[in-house]
This record gives C-alpha cells, sequence and structure tokens, in this order.
C-alpha cells in the first residue's frame, strides 16, 4: 500500500484588512493612478525639453527612447525586491514622486543656471522609467500575496455554513489564483487606461491650469499618497515596525519637499527667468500656447523673447526687418500678406509705403499681438502699426489659413496677394517646420499675384548653410524662382555686450541674435525677381542697395562651400535639422 503525500501546511499568511476577494480592485485602482502619474511625469519631460532645448522630435525621441529602456532594467532590478514586495513598492513610489515631481524644476534650473539641459533630461528619463519598470513586478506580487491570503486563509475565517458551499467556493477561489494571465491581463489593462487618463489630463487639465512646474509637483504629491496608501492600510500587516516607520518618514519627507517647493515655485520661476533674461525683465505672460517675455533697460529698445528664445533684439531689429521686408517691396505691392510677425515690426516696415492699400497679418497666437499692441515699449517699437485701418489681422495657423485663404478680405478681388512675407522662427525649430515645406510653399504660391514676390527668412546663411539651401531648394521644388541674400547683424548687436549674446546662445537659435541672418527673394515662373530697393523706398537705416549686393554674394558663398545641393522637405520628409 502506498502512504498518500503529506502535504506541508503552508505559511501563515499576514491578515489583510479587507475580504481577500476584494483586494484585487483598491491595488488596481492605484495601478490606474501610478500610470496616470508616470505618464504625465513622460510628456512633462518632453514638453519642457522641446521648450529650452527645441527639436520636439528629437527631444520626444530621446526621453521616450530612454525611458523605455530604462523600464525594461526596473523591471528586473524588481526581482530583488520580490521578497518584499509591499516596503519595496512603497519605497518605489516615494522615489517616483519625487523624482518625477521635481522634475521639470531641475531641468528648468539647469537650463536657466547651467545654460545646459540635455544630460539632466536623460538623467530623469533613465530615473523614472527604472523606477516605472519597477511597479508592475511589484504589483504583481502584492496581487499574489492577496491571492494566497484567499487560499489559505479562508479557514481562518469561521465556520463554512455547509461543506458543499466551502468546497464550491474553495474550488472557485484556486482557479482565480491559478489564472496569472488574468492577472496579468488586469493589471495592465489598469496600466494603460490609467495612461490614457494622464495623457489627456496633462494638456487639457494641468498644463493650462497649474502650468509645468506646479503640475510636475501637484502630480508627484498624487503619487506618493497613491502608493503610500496602498501598502500603509492594505499591506500593513506585512511590513516591520522598522519599515512601517521608514516608509511612513519617507512619505512625509517626499510630500513636504513637494508642498514646499509648490509655495515657493513662484519665487523660483522668478529668479529663474531673471537667470535666463537678465535682471531688466519688464513683462513675462503666459499665453495659451507660449511664454513671452519682454526685456531690456528703461528707456531702451526692448527684447522679445518667446519660448526662451530671442525673437526681437531690439538694438538691431531694425537691419532684420528692413532685410526682410524691403526688398519684396520693389514692385507691385498694393495687397500684402505677412505671415508670422506678430511683434508687427515687420508690418512696420510694410506700412512705410503709401502704395499699401491692405494688410493681413496671420498669426497663430493673439497673445502676442496682444503685447505688442499694448506694451508701451513694444508698440512704440513698432510704431503703432496695428492702430493703422490698413491692417486686418487674423489668429490661426498659417497653413490651414492659407488652405482656405480665397475667401480673405485682406485680398483683391481674385483673393491674392502682390507681396508675401514670411516671418517665421528657425526652420530648425520642429514646431515650424511645416511651414517651410514645399506643400507649404505650394499653398502660398495660389494667393501670390502675378508679379508678386514672396520672401522667407531662412535662418543664418553662414551658422547653418545645409538648413538654408534647404529653403531654397524647397522654394524652387514648389515652382519657385529664387534670389538668396543674407544681412550682418552689425554694430547694434556687437556692441550688445556678453550677457545678451549669451542669452542669445542659451536661446538656442534666433531670429534677431547678433550674427547673420539668411533670406531667400523668391516669385513663380522661371525669372526670378530683380534683388533690389524700390525706387520710391522710403529712407533705411541700415539696408542699402549696395549692401543687398554683398549680401547676395555672401549668402552664395555659403552656397559653395556646402558641395552637393539639399533635397527639399516635405511634410512628410523634413529635411531640417534641430
Amino acid at each position: 500500500m502506498i502512504d498518500p503525500p503529506v502535504t506541508m501546511p503552508p505559511k501563515r499568511v499576514a491578515r489583510l484588512p479587507v475580504r481577500p476577494r476584494a483586494v484585487r480592485y483598491p491595488v488596481l485602482a492605484v495601478v490606474f493612478v501610478c500610470a496616470a502619474c508616470g505618464l504625465v511625469y513622460e510628456l512633462e519631460l518632453v514638453a519642457l525639453a522641446s521648450y529650452l532645448i527645441g527639436d520636439s522630435v528629437t527631444q520626444a525621441s530621446v526621453v521616450l527612447s530612454v525611458m523605455v529602456f530604462a523600464m525594461g532594467v526596473g523591471s528586473l532590478l524588481a526581482k530583488r525586491l520580490r521578497c518584499r514586495a509591499a516596503v519595496g513598492f512603497g519605497l518605489v513610489e516615494g522615489g517616483l514622486a519625487l523624482i518625477g515631481g521635481c522634475s521639470a524644476l531641475v531641468l528648468y534650473a539647469a537650463f536657466a543656471w547651467l545654460g545646459e539641459a540635455r544630460y539632466v533630461l536623460v538623467a530623469f528619463s533613465l530615473a523614472i522609467g527604472v523606477l516605472i519598470g519597477a511597479e508592475i513586478p511589484l504589483l504583481m506580487s502584492l496581487i499574489q500575496r492577496a491571492e494566497s491570503a484567499r487560499t489559505y486563509g479562508a479557514g481562518e475565517s469561521g465556520e463554512r455554513e455547509s461543506g458543499e458551499r466551502e468546497s464550491g467556493e474553495r474550488k472557485s477561489e484556486t482557479d482565480e489564483k491559478d489564472d496569472p494571465a488574468g492577472t496579468v491581463a488586469d493589471l495592465f489593462a489598469a496600466d494603460y487606461v490609467g495612461a490614457l487618463v494622464g495623457g489627456l489630463a496633462f494638456p487639457f487639465l494641468l498644463l493650462p491650469w497649474l502650468g509645468q512646474l506646479t503640475g510636475a509637483l501637484v502630480t508627484g504629491a498624487v503619487n506618493a499618497v497613491a502608493g503610500g496608501a496602498l501598502v500603509l492600510w492594505l499591506f500593513r500587516h506585512d511590513l516591520t515596525a522598522r519599515s512601517r516607520a521608514l516608509l511612513i518618514g519617507a512619505n512625509l519627507t517626499v510630500l513636504a519637499v513637494l508642498g514646499t517647493a509648490t509655495v515657493l515655485v513662484d519665487d523660483f520661476e522668478g529668479a529663474a527667468r531673471r537667470a535666463v533674461y537678465g535682471d531688466s525683465v519688464r513683462v513675462a505672460v503666459h499665453t495659451d500656447l507660449q511664454e513671452v517675455v519682454v526685456t531690456g533697460e528703461r528707456g531702451g529698445p526692448p527684447d522679445l523673447f518667446v519660448d526662451g528664445r530671442l525673437r526681437v533684439g531690439g538694438q538691431d531689429e531694425h537691419r532684420y526687418h528692413e532685410s526682410l521686408v524691403h526688398p519684396a517691396m520693389n514692385g507691385p505691392r498694393e495687397r500684402v500678406l505677412i505671415i508670422g510677425g506678430g511683434d508687427g515690426l515687420a508690418l512696420r516696415e510694410v506700412l512705410r509705403y503709401a502704395g499699401v492699400r491692405s494688410v493681413t497679418v496671420v498669426e497663430l497666437d493673439p497673445g502676442v499681438v496682444r503685447l505688442a499692441r499694448t506694451n508701451p515699449e513694444l508698440a512704440a517699437l513698432n510704431g503703432h502699426a496695428y492702430r493703422d485701418p490698413r491692417v486686418r489681422v487674423a489668429f490661426a495657423d498659417a497653413f490651414r489659413w492659407l488652405r482656405g485663404a480665397g475667401a480673405d478680405a485682406g485680398a483683391g478681388a481674385d483673393g491674392l496677394y502682390d507681396v508675401v512675407v514670411s516671418d517665421l522662427p528657425d526652420p530648425g525649430i520642429s514646431a515650424s517646420t511645416k511651414l517651410y515645406s514645399e506643400e507649404f510653399y505650394g499653398l502660398a504660391a495660389r494667393v501670390l499675384a502675378d508679379g508678386g514676390r514672396l520672401v522667407v527668412h531662412a535662418g543664418s546663411a553662414s551658422a547653418r548653410p545645409r538648413t538654408y539651401w534647404t529653403v531654397d531648394a524647397t522654394l524652387r521644388a514648389a515652382g519657385f524662382s529664387t534670389r538668396a541674400y543674407s544681412a550682418s547683424g552689425g554694430e547694434a548687436a556687437r556692441a550688445a555686450g556678453p550677457d545678451r549674446a549669451e542669452r542669445a546662445r542659451r536661446s538656442g537659435g534666433t531670429d534677431t541674435a547678433p550674427g547673420d541672418w539668411g533670406y531667400v527673394l523668391a516669385a513663380r515662373g522661371p525669372y526670378p525677381p530683380a534683388l533690389g530697393l524700390a525706387p520710391d523706398a522710403p529712407r533705411l537705416r541700415s539696408l542699402t542697395a549696395e549692401g543687398l549686393t554683398s549680401g547676395a554674394r555672401a549668402a552664395e558663398r555659403t552656397r559653395d562651400a556646402l558641395g552637393a545641393e539639399p533635397p527639399p522637405s516635405t511634410l512628410v520628409h523634413p529635411r531640417y535639422g534641430g
């Protein structure tokens, strides 16, 4: 006779404060909250890096790829904590709340005081990714712990009403315990739904209501409360007295740090802004789309920064805008379209011609135009151009606006313009890349009258020749004939001093920073437009016909140094680097 195998009694499992069957639901709720917080940290890093460093495509690629890699590393490292899953999960969530909540502050501080945020961005992506990757394995261990309590703790709950009911419940519980695939499916479902909520909450709730810095801090606090509450309430009997004290102290410390940072965030932002822009900040506003800062000494011309990048240097902006506008005004000019240029400075130059009957300005951000109209320094700099009755402003994305521009009241009866001025950020900035594409120039060609001219600011010809000549190649691919020329920042730029030069360097490529600016003048058809000034051009401060000729030669020299001609840029294949 063979004796039946002896089954060893299982280890005693610590009692849970709720019925074992109900444990899964609070665990899945915490998975949902933690996943939402994790995606907010990820999007916060991408958004702030794009704002501070530029080239959103590159920054998103760096953050996402590094973070996904780090999540794999975190999953492997979590294996060492599975034997103490409760305390391990509590520490992971506390660390994630602290690092993720403070990531935006530290990234902004590195940019403001060190002038370099790329390495900090990679470090935070790694740290946050490792901690997020450790969450699911530890949560899986906690759910398995609850399943063990469900299976083996049933005998301690009191008498069963009947042997048949006990047998059926044990069979059901055992079936659920032996379904790890279902447990994993529940975990990932809660994780993905939480990521959806976090991804939608970031642009529609956190960013407009709290801003980037406060939004990250509040998210960290929510993360700390959710993780700490799960462990300290539901799995408190799994903790030793020392572990419980450690987790309580760690969570209180994290919440204290995040709360203090939230209270002081305005002071921090002011100090960081002074570090970036200097002590002469006049106006700093957050529009619905971007941060706009006006700086400069009282009584002097202002500098305008948009999202941390110098867009207008008051001491030498006339060199930039005269070179941009006046060569295109050599010919018919009754109807003019300005794309971008919400600061009103290109508009100021256009309105100096008496023959201009109407000007349409297409600007994406109403906040920039509002500031250009109401800020005394900017309004004086643009000559109060927006008060002119010939001016009409359309607040829209330029690409979409051009697709429906045939009904524009600022154009002639045929819906066409004599001059189109493209006064946009550098093409290397990803947000503006589509406005330097072959498709965009094709739309611009549709609204250009016969004999009309299009002028494009194409970035620095000497510092970024490949980008500059890619703009030229793209215009020619869209059916234009082109003339390339450049203009120097001149003595006013060099006299601006080291502080302004440093701020321009940190801005990562500017429109009117010290250096040179490159332009392309274009017309439809096989013949390029004449590069010169109109006979009745107003008196200019810096631009001359001789200067245009030398600027054309300087631009051509950068083509010779480039070698092979770059291909045109399209929407599906952008060619501009960051």
